[in-house]
């Protein structure tokens, strides 16, 4: 792992299964109706079946980004850079829900988020399987020194990034980014990090608030 995980954490400890080929997805038409429910394993085989997802960006009040490299064990992009966290909220499960599950699941975070908009998009990885998803984009600010223990079976390394560095590997490097990553990013550049900067002024109000 990253040498940005907190010292004190012994990375065994966080060694969980949190995700199975079995669990139900929620399929959705275009407008985000439920049209059925399948395995994960079945809704990412040939050209994937569109189904509900979601992206989290954690930022830092210095206006650094937490990135993470997948796992080895990801069938699709693994020991690919994201974003954050990204998974899928579940049969009977609400995104607001989800959302918070995973975050812990995979980095040991709790953290207020925000819905920031919603898109759709669908991209193949070799003969593996492929992404066709309508997927939620949350963010929330916590600061950089928190104690991040990532689950290994998720996360193969993370690190908090500037976002000037982002956009320099991205724009020398992007086949080492996961499509979803990308398409995020591209947006969140050509808005100037105005979500970001909300989110971060947001978490400032609050913490004076007490």
């Amino acid at each position: 792992m990253s040498n940005n995980r907190h010292p004190s954490e012994p990375i065994e400890l966080h060694r969980r299964e949190v995700s199975s080929d079995d669990e139900q997805l929620i399929l959705v038409d275009d407008e985000d109706n439920i049209t059925g429910y399948d395995t994960k394993i079945n809704v990412h085989r040939g050209a994937g079946r569109l189904h509900r997802a979601f992206s989290i960006f954690l930022v830092s009040p210095c206006f650094r980004v937490l990135l993470q490299k997948r796992s080895a064990q990801k069938p699709l992009w693994p020991l690919f850079w994201s974003n954050s966290v990204c998974s899928h909220p579940r049969r009977g499960e609400q995104a607001d829900t989800a959302v918070h599950r995973r975050l812990d699941e995979e980095l040991g975070v709790s953290a207020e988020l925000s819905l920031l908009y919603e898109f759709s998009y669908s991209a193949s990885f070799e003969d593996v399987g492929s992404e066709n998803e309508l997927c939620k984009v949350y963010a929330g600010c916590v600061p950089l020194d928190y104690p991040v223990t990532a689950n290994p079976n998720e996360v193969e390394d993370w690190e908090w990034v500037a976002v000037e560095e982002i956009e320099t590997r991205i724009d020398r490097q992007p086949e080492q980014f996961t499509p979803w990553m990308l398409l995020e990013w591209e947006r969140f550049r050509q808005d100037e990090y105005q979500d970001f900067r909300w989110v971060i002024e947001r978490d400032r109000r609050s913490r004076a608030l007490g």
